[in-house]
């Protein structure tokens, strides 16, 4: 099982690199990521030259652009697809790549639901396989996405089991050249204890494989927010406070426009510490812009006699986070600190 890095969790080249060295390879959703992967990783020793962007980079956006597919194809990369539309535009402008077909499957608890967006009807799948094959073109597999922080571990068992009657399907209507498997969707991150250890799924992943597939089908891993999450931890500074109908408000220099943007975009919960102890109280914390949206938590439990200056910190926020600023409101980003761990 081959693990590809969602270079959209946080694409900063110093991360790519080093997931490169640790053996990764990438699933990119726009040019910018697959020339940000291109350029960090094209000079790093590889075993088969001509082959590395075959093998480090899948295109997982299933709706690309006609100028994103001419772009793509001198690379024959292996993109995905779920409609019949894009068949013709691959057809057309990408003639060399490789397809995935995206299956829609269930999104039951997911953080961030996708299955309403993207994914070919299982009932469809092996019809637009059989359309592409018809237009030369080859579906080396399947990928789903079984929605992004998914803790019921019963979404990637049911995803598993449809792609196997995909596969099933495929193969006794006379399409044989299928042999990747891509298990999209992310792994879930330990934001807190409800998340259960990656071993569990782990368990329940390969058990479902080994009894589904042949050992010789290749698979793709996309672990989405998992590799990255516990990779960064958020430090801010109190600019501001105020007492509001009873309540401590803390302002800090960033907030959901910046670092804090998973709680707008992914509906996280990064709560906050202080590195000075005292009695707590529910404070409220916002952000540094001028918009009532800029809120981070209206109940977090902190000191309430903390100063101007002070520092806050939030762990595990390294995933679609800073990957998200803006510069609204004329705030920049905040600044990455890379600590070398050893």
């Amino acid at each position: 099982m081959q693990a590809y890095y969602a270079v959209k969790c946080e694409p900063l080249p110093e991360i790519v690199r080093t997931l490169y060295k640790a053996g990764a390879s990438f699933d990119v959703a726009s040019m910018p990521e697959f020339k940000i992967v291109y350029e960090n990783i094209k000079n790093m020793p590889a075993k088969k030259r001509q082959d590395w962007i075959w093998d480090k980079i899948i295109y997982a956006n299933p709706i690309k652009p006609n100028e994103t597919l001419r772009e793509l194809d001198p690379y024959k990369p292996l993109v995905t697809f779920d409609n019949l539309e894009e068949i013709k535009k691959i057809k057309k402008y990408a003639p060399h790549a490789g397809l995935a077909l995206r299956i829609r499957v269930p999104n039951t608890g997911a953080m961030v639901e996708l299955s309403s967006k993207f994914g070919a009807a299982p009932g469809e799948a092996v019809d637009l396989i059989l359309e592409a094959d018809k237009a030369g073109l080859v579906v080396e597999g399947l990928s789903f996405h079984v929605g992004s922080q998914t803790t019921n571990f019963e979404n990637f068992v049911q995803a598993i089991n449809l792609s196997a009657d995909i596969f099933n399907e495929a193969r006794d209507r006379g399409y044989t050249k299928m042999n990747l498997l891509d298990l999209g969707g992310g792994f879930p991150a330990p934001y807190d204890d409800t998340v259960k250890p990656f071993k569990v799924l782990a368990g329940r992943i390969n058990a479902e494989l080994d009894r589904l597939f042949p050992g010789d089908i290749e698979i793709l891993a996309e672990p989405g927010r998992f590799l990255i999450a516990t990779a960064g931890t958020s430090v801010v500074q109190i600019n501001g406070k105020a007492v509001r109908d009873g309540k401590v408000c803390y302002y800090v220099n960033d907030g959901v426009y910046h670092t804090y943007s998973g709680i707008i975009f992914d509906h996280c919960h990064y709560h906050l510490k202080s590195f000075r102890k005292g009695p707590e109280q529910i404070c409220g914390v916002f952000g540094p812009t001028c918009d009532a949206l800029d809120v981070i938590s209206m109940s977090e439990s902190l000191p309430s006699d903390l100063e101007l200056g002070d520092l806050l910190y939030s762990r595990n926020i390294g995933a679609y986070s800073h990957a998200s600023s803006t510069w609204f409101n004329g705030f920049p980003p905040a600044k990455v600190v890379h600590v070398n761990r050893k």
